[in-house]
């Protein structure tokens, strides 16, 4: 059985080369050139063709995309995902906290990336991990992980164009003083750190939207109940943009908060909405916030 990822369209110019058209349905140089020397194909009604083929308007051109390779340092492994929505282009999942995203030195295995490529093996999809929304190790919640590369350069549009849109939930030190404010501020990282990130003007253009959901005490402690949305996804925005306001997140000690309430920092990804990639179909995806930070509220 061919397990390699296809697609469809219908050319609706006529006379129009098979090179012009494939770039209007938004498939890479990178793509074509993945299909022409590692084993993909293009056919139009049915028959072998390539680049420079003229299309006839009502021609059905088919896109088959080559099997994909997994890094070396992507281990299969077999584990637990809480799946909240997957079709043939796209798998959201529901992440724990102390989890990592994608390996790494410290955490080597057990990833969401090393379980999905085990989940792939499982389903016979000649596939790796793309992940389009990240997560760091430590937050929860809704992330997005593309099933083939041509998705994840379709998400990647969407991301550059702003088009999905997060939304998150904290628990931050203090009792922040405006109920709604924007941080635009850039972030960059910090000279004296490999993992730390800070404001600084030679940063990336960065941009949090910060509204108040509830101010109360914890412990005798001001604490705030926030709803954040990202504009952009710079690494450790939420966390940085806090702490630069003077609130860091409660649990994050990286960036100056503590960890005698919760063994984390109080980040849960609650939200997730965009087009869905092929069909353009909106999608809107929610998660109920961890049980440690649910407690928390309490």
């Amino acid at each position: 059985m061919d397990t390699r990822f296809t697609l469809h369209f219908v050319a609706d110019k006529e006379g129009q080369l098979l090179r012009e058209a494939l770039q209007e349905w938004r498939i890479s140089k990178k793509a074509l050139t993945a299909i022409k020397f590692e084993g993909g194909l293009l056919t139009v009604n049915g028959v072998e063709r390539n680049v420079r083929h003229v299309l006839q308007e009502g021609d059905c051109v088919g896109v088959t995309f080559p099997p994909e390779e997994r890094s070396d340092g992507l281990a299969i492994e077999h584990g637990d995902l809480t799946i909240v929505f997957e079709d043939d282009a796209i798998l959201v999942l529901d992440k724990p906290a102390h989890q990592s995203t994608i390996p790494s030195r410290e955490h080597p295995t057990k990833s969401i990336a090393n379980l999905v490529c085990g989940y792939f093996e499982q389903q016979g999809l000649a596939s790796t991990a793309h992940i389009v929304t990240r997560l760091d190790r430590d937050t929860s919640g809704l992330l997005c992980i593309a099933k083939h590369a041509h998705i994840h350069h379709l998400t990647g549009l969407a991301q550059r164009s702003r088009n999905i849109s997060r939304q998150y939930e904290a628990i931050v030190h203090g009792h922040v003083e405006q109920n709604f404010q924007s941080i635009v501020a850039p972030i960059g990282r910090k000279v004296t750190s490999i993992i730390e990130r800070e404001v600084r003007e030679d940063g990336q253009y960065a941009h949090t939207d910060v509204t108040v959901l509830k101010r109360f005490l914890l412990d005798a402690e001001p604490v705030t109940h926030v709803r954040l949305q990202l504009h952009t996804g710079r690494t450790h925005q939420i966390r940085v943009h806090m702490a630069y306001l003077g609130y860091p997140l409660v649990g994050d000690d990286l960036y100056g908060g503590s960890r005698h309430l919760i063994d984390r920092q109080a980040l849960h990804c609650v939200s997730l909405s965009m087009e869905h990639p092929l069909t353009g179909r909106p999608l809107h995806f929610t998660s109920m916030l961890n049980e440690d930070m649910q407690r928390l509220l309490k």
